[in-house]
């Protein structure tokens, strides 16, 4: 019972690893993402790139959630499911009479992962979120903006997918500790706390007294190289900096601003131009690359989205395979990004094409519902099969 990107995502995840995912649609419009960029079909507003990604593999059921008697079509679909997932603003799941408390009276033994924007307790709560809001909310944003004069809006999507993979995470656990004890679980997954733990240096300062660790961060750079740009960094191990005097001369080992960590810190911004003046003397990125990569130190050209789609790394990984479609032939998207047993994690089938493709199916063979309920569900608007 997910849409838009953080449920989404943890059950294509879950999909992947070879999990049955039923993907509870409402009638007609269907999860919003079905309408986002970019339409695969001329004349078509549901079949965008972003459905297609985050879907791919599901099985789609219509069904209307807000009647009655489709609320007892969620409840036998739970009678039948080890796992459900949901990402409802917190409250509104309990008012469609499928919260955790009704269906684990249904099935005792569910385990039922709720992911949200702040979680599923405390003042902020009901308060509706994106990525972006959450971005501002947990403190990135502010230290995003390093010397810039306002804060600015991130392109990734990172509380969603970090929350969507911890809530896998838990899934698993969860079904791990039921084949244990017979035990179910109630999960509660904030995308607020997924991306706040994904800082790696400020939190943990702060909480104990520290300074804010924000943009511009010691040690990495990224500096014009010829017409392109590079990121490079010699902090995260004690051998980058030695590794990169090797390369700059000896004359920078023996400047007392810059002669320990603690001051390479803090006199950053006298450092950090020294660097890149350094690295603006190569003539292409390529030399650079070959250079600082020799001297095994971290570094990668800043690429645009289709440089990185032809990188030839990309294509030995096999991580953007494709998936049939009925109008495009094939769709692009990406694969799950780990191996398993040397191979890579891909969707096992296309995304639902319509809104409740496979309603019939699962009703009939899942739930052995017999035709003419079906039927009459159909007629009476309750469920949605194409």
């Amino acid at each position: 019972m997910t849409r838009v990107l953080a449920g989404p995502y943890c059950t294509r995840l879950l999909c992947d690893l070879g999990a049955r995912v039923i993907k509870v649609e409402r009638p007609g419009g269907g999860d919003e993402m079905r309408h986002n960029y970019l339409q695969l079909e001329d004349g078509r507003g549901d079949q965008s790139t972003y459905f297609t990604r985050v879907n791919a593999g599901k099985e789609s059921v219509g069904v209307d959630m807000s009647r009655p008697d489709g609320q007892a079509v969620i409840h036998d679909l739970a009678k039948v499911s080890d796992v459900i997932v949901e990402n409802f603003l917190p409250g509104v799941i309990a008012r469609l009479h499928c919260d955790y408390e009704t269906l684990r009276a249904v099935k005792p033994d569910i385990i039922y992962c709720s992911i949200s924007g702040f979680g599923q307790t405390g003042p902020w709560r009901s308060r509706p979120a994106f990525a972006h809001i959450i971005n501002a909310a947990s403190g990135l944003m502010h230290l995003e903006q390093g010397d810039e004069p306002a804060p600015r809006v991130s392109n990734l999507q990172a509380a969603d997918v970090l929350a969507a993979t911890h809530a896998a995470t838990a899934i698993l656990s969860a079904l791990i500790r039921r084949g244990r004890t017979g035990k179910g679980a109630h999960l509660d997954v904030s995308m607020l706390e997924a991306l706040i733990a994904a800082d790696s240096v400020t939190y943990a300062a702060v909480l104990n007294g520290g300074e804010e660790y924000g943009n511009p961060r010691p040690g990495m750079i990224v500096a014009p190289v010829g017409d392109r740009f590079l990121a490079m960094q010699f902090t995260g191990s004690p051998e980058l900096w030695p590794r990169l005097l090797s390369l700059m001369g000896p004359e920078l080992a023996s400047d007392p601003r810059f002669d320990a960590g603690e001051k390479r810190r803090a006199n950053w911004r006298e450092l950090r131009p020294i660097v890149e003046s350094w690295l603006g003397r190569f003539r292409t990125i390529e030399d650079a690359v070959k250079t600082l990569s020799e001297a095994r130190i971290p570094c990668a050209p800043v690429l645009r989205p289709v440089e990185v789609i032809a990188e030839s790394h990309l294509a030995a990984r096999r991580f953007f395979p494709a998936v049939p479609h009925p109008a495009r032939g094939a769709v692009r998207v990406t694969a799950s990004p780990y191996h398993l047993d040397g191979a890579p994690l891909g969707p096992r089938g296309p995304a639902a094409y319509r809104v409740g493709e496979h309603t019939r199916a699962v009703l009939s063979d899942l739930l052995a519902y017999p035709p003419e309920r079906i039927t009459g569900l159909l007629q009476a608007g309750v469920i949605a099969a194409p």
